[in-house]
């Protein structure tokens, strides 16, 4: 099932799934367990089914841990973690009918998404 896909990508960005490594080009598949990792000069720009976008930044690291979404309900869920890095968010249909439906994890903390933007910065994980 097809959860999100690149819009936007510059050279030094991957996605790694599952016995999967592969550049992270324009128009590429995310899928749910996967890891979006971007290089010194890297970012990538992703939307989500819900019309969610995220913007990945340099040096990061940021896991689609969970995603589901009813497009007639606008109801599901969607996690993910923040390993290192920065992420900016709109956030689309699911956090707007459910603002509890949204999370990012850092390590630090986890952060419930109750507004519609928001920028999230952390350093590089311990583990």
């Amino acid at each position: 099932m097809t959860l999100v896909e690149v819009r936007t990508s510059t050279v030094l960005a991957q996605i790694v799934g599952i016995n999967q490594h592969r550049i992270a080009a324009v128009g590429s598949v995310v899928q749910q367990g996967d890891l979006v990792i971007t290089g010194a000069d890297g970012s990538v720009g992703i939307t989500f089914r819900d019309n969610s976008l995220l913007s990945v930044g340099p040096d990061s690291v940021l896991s689609i841990d969970r995603f589901v979404f009813d497009s007639t309900t606008h109801q599901g869920a969607f996690e993910s973690s923040l390993k290192q890095g920065t992420l900016a968010v709109v956030s689309g249909k699911l956090a707007k009918q459910s603002p509890d439906a949204m999370t990012v994890k850092t390590p630090a903390a986890i952060l419930g998404v109750r507004g519609t933007e928001f920028l999230v910065r952390t350093g590089q994980s311990k583990d």
